[in-house]
C-alpha cells in the first residue's frame, strides 16, 4: 500500500475512534456537579496523531472531529464553543510537543487546561459578559485532571502501536 494512502487510512481510523470515544463519553453520566466538565476522552486521538503523524495530521483530524461532533451530538453554539477549546489546545500542545522539553502527558495537561480556556473565552465572547471567567478555576482543575488521564493513556498507545508510515 502506498505510503500516502496508509496515512490516511490511520488518519481515518484515528477520526473513527475519536467519535466512538465521544460518543461512549457522552453515554456516560455527569461524575461531578459542575456542568461542562468531562474527561475529553476523543482527545486521546488528537494526542496520539500529534505524536505519531504530525501536527498537520493532529489539526485535521481535530478539526474534522469538532466537525463530526458537533453535528452528531451538539448544536450550532457547541460548535463555537468546541472550536476554540480545540484551536488553543492544539496550538499549545503543538508548541509544546515541538519543544522537545515536555512529556506526552505534560502536553496532554496543557491542551486540557487551554481546551477549558478557549471554551471561556468563547463563553465571554457569546454570552457577551466576562462573569463566566470566575468558572475558569474548576475548569482548569478539570483540565490538569483530565490532560493527565488523556496523557497516561496516549502515551500508551504511542509507545505500544507502530506505525510504519
Amino acid at each position: 500500500m502506498p505510503m500516502r494512502t496508509k496515512k490516511l487510512t490511520v488518519m481515518a481510523l484515528t477520526i473513527a475512534l475519536a467519535m466512538v470515544l465521544s460518543f461512549l463519553e457522552s453515554q456516560i453520566p455527569a461524575f461531578v456537579a459542575i456542568p461542562g466538565v468531562k474527561v475529553g476522552l476523543a482527545n486521546i486521538a488528537v494526542v496520539f496523531a500529534l505524536y505519531k503523524l504530525g501536527w498537520k495530521e493532529a489539526a485535521g483530524i481535530s478539526l474534522i472531529r469538532v466537525l463530526l461532533i458537533s453535528v452528531l451530538f451538539g448544536n450550532f453554539a457547541s460548535l463555537f464553543y468546541s472550536l476554540a477549546g480545540a484551536v488553543l489546545s492544539l496550538l499549545g500542545m503543538i508548541l509544546l510537543k515541538h519543544s522537545e522539553k515536555f512529556s506526552a502527558v505534560a502536553v496532554s495537561v496543557a491542551g486540557g487546561v487551554l481546551h477549558n480556556v478557549g471554551q471561556i473565552l468563547m463563553a465571554c465572547i457569546l454570552l457577551e459578559t466576562d462573569i463566566i471567567r470566575y468558572y475558569l478555576p474548576f475548569l482548569i482543575l478539570s483540565g490538569v485532571l483530565a490532560g493527565v488521564v488523556i496523557g497516561v493513556v496516549s502515551a500508551i498507545m504511542v509507545q505500544r502501536i507502530k506505525l510504519e508510515i
